[in-house]
């Protein structure tokens, strides 16, 4: 890897404060450090969050659930008031990577890096969550802009995403064997807002499927869905998965999310 200076902060401020033309804040690292490693990226600093106390946690109060930034994959899972609450969050939290990578990578990493094929982006954007920064809230349909995009600005840093609790909801995914991540993956939540459908690993970016939805609005079955299918065309195609075999993948991802709902 290339050369950098490596910044352990303390706290939210410390983290700010880090300045120069190319800092990076790193949260569990799962994708920053492989990346460093094969010189695909070089930055000047590295400020890492993991000793940043108020980045951690989760709060369950008035219908939301509230889980800090640097709160690992696998706390989420274990958590019984997730599972309580949000039991698809939690079972969508144990099925991420490997117990080696659940107790390292973070939400805010996750969500902040947005690999096409990652799980949380499905939860943020199918329970409808709201995710929190030093600066401000992003609505979740509004955070994810493309192929390791988000609405981020430089400096700014995801501090928590709070998820309301849905009338029930599961999250059905066709993993890759090796990584575990999702070949496609779609969350079904039933909400105070109506019903909601969201597919991750099939594009560049998380996104919803509208003639679901309504579907879904009228009749919580199975059934309402099995006849909705979405073009190849735009989808991800690679030696995983032809783009005709993703769009396949997400009537019958999304048939079983929605009868595993509850």
């Amino acid at each position: 890897m290339y050369s950098f200076e490596f910044v352990k902060a303390a706290s939210l401020q410390e983290a700010e404060a880090a300045d120069g033309d190319e800092v990076v804040v790193m949260a569990g690292g799962q994708t920053l450090i492989p990346t460093l490693k094969q010189r695909l990226a070089s930055h000047e600093k590295i400020v890492d969050l993991s000793d940043v106390k108020d980045l951690k946690g989760i709060k369950v109060s008035g219908g939301t659930v509230t889980i800090g930034a640097m709160t690992t994959h696998a706390e989420v899972a274990a958590n019984k008031d997730v599972a309580k609450a949000i039991p698809a969050l939690a079972a969508l939290a144990e099925g991420i990577g490997d117990p080696a990578v659940r107790n390292r990578g973070t939400i805010g990493g996750s969500i902040a890096n947005n690999d096409p094929a990652a799980d949380y982006p499905a939860a943020v954007v199918g329970l409808g969550a709201t995710v929190t920064t030093n600066k401000r809230e992003i609505a979740g349909d509004d955070f994810f802009e493309g192929l390791f995009e988000t609405a981020l600005d430089g400096g700014e840093i995801v501090t928590s995403v709070s998820f309301p609790v849905p009338k029930k909801a599961a999250y059905s995914k066709f993993p890759n064997p090796a990584s575990r991540y999702a070949i496609v993956g779609v969350f079904t939540a039933e909400t105070k807002d109506g019903a909601r459908v969201a597919v991750t690993g099939a594009r560049d970016c998380v996104f919803r499927i509208g003639d679901m939805e309504s579907a879904l609005g009228g009749k919580w079955s199975a059934d309402a869905v099995a006849d909705i299918s979405i073009g190849a065309s735009g989808l991800n195609a690679d030696i995983h998965a032809s783009a005709e075999y993703r769009a396949h993948l997400v009537t019958v991802m999304a048939k079983r999310a929605v009868a595993a709902a509850n």
